[in-house]
C-alpha cells in the first residue's frame, strides 16, 4: 500500500518536484484515517492543525450560515484538504463532509514544518507548489464571484 500511496503524493501538483526520499518521510509520519459517509473530516473554524490527502472517495467542501450548510464544492480522490493551514496558521475555512466513505492520509503540520529545518529546500518547493494551488483557486473563486455579481447587477461601472 505504500507504494501506492507513494505514487498517488507523486500525482498531486502539491508534491510536485518533491523527491523521492522526501515523500517517503511524509508518509512515514503520517497517519492514515478512514471516514465514514456523512461524517465529517473536519469542521468550520476548527483549529487547523493538520492536512488531508483523499485517497479514495468523495467529500464535499461546507460552510455554515444560520444553521444551514451551503456546499461550495467537491473533492475526490487525489485532492489535497485543508493545506490553507499551512499557510495562514488560522482556524479551517469551511468544514468537509464524506459523501461516500472516504480514505485519508492525515499530514500533520508538523510534519511539513520539520521539514523547513531538515530540507529547507523541499519544504519551499511544496510552500510554492501551495501558493500556486491557492492562487488557482482563487482565480476560480474570483471569476465565480464576478459572474454572480453580474447576474444580480451589483458590479460598479466606471
Amino acid at each position: 500500500m505504500t507504494e501506492n500511496r507513494l505514487r498517488l503524493l507523486q500525482n498531486i501538483p502539491l508534491f510536485g518536484g518533491i523527491r523521492e526520499d522526501i515523500l517517503h518521510l511524509l508518509l512515514d509520519n503520517a497517519r492514515e484515517a478512514t471516514i465514514p459517509e456523512g461524517e465529517f473530516l473536519f469542521l468550520e473554524n476548527a483549529p487547523g492543525d493538520a492536512m488531508y490527502v483523499l485517497e479514495s472517495g468523495q467529500v464535499a467542501i461546507l460552510k455554515q450560515w444560520q444553521g444551514i450548510y451551503y456546499r461550495l464544492n467537491f473533492l475526490y480522490a487525489g485532492d489535497c484538504i485543508g493545506e490553507m493551514s499551512l499557510i495562514d496558521l488560522g482556524r479551517r475555512s469551511a468544514s468537509v463532509m464524506a459523501m461516500t466513505k472516504c480514505n485519508v492520509i492525515e499530514l500533520p503540520n508538523a510534519i511539513i514544518l520539520d521539514l523547513y529545518q531538515r530540507e529547507i529546500e523541499q519544504f519551499l518547493i511544496i510552500q510554492m507548489n501551495m501558493a500556486r494551488e491557492l492562487s488557482r483557486r482563487l482565480r476560480v473563486a474570483d471569476e465565480s464571484l464576478f459572474h454572480e455579481m453580474i447576474k444580480a447587477d451589483q458590479v460598479p461601472r466606471h
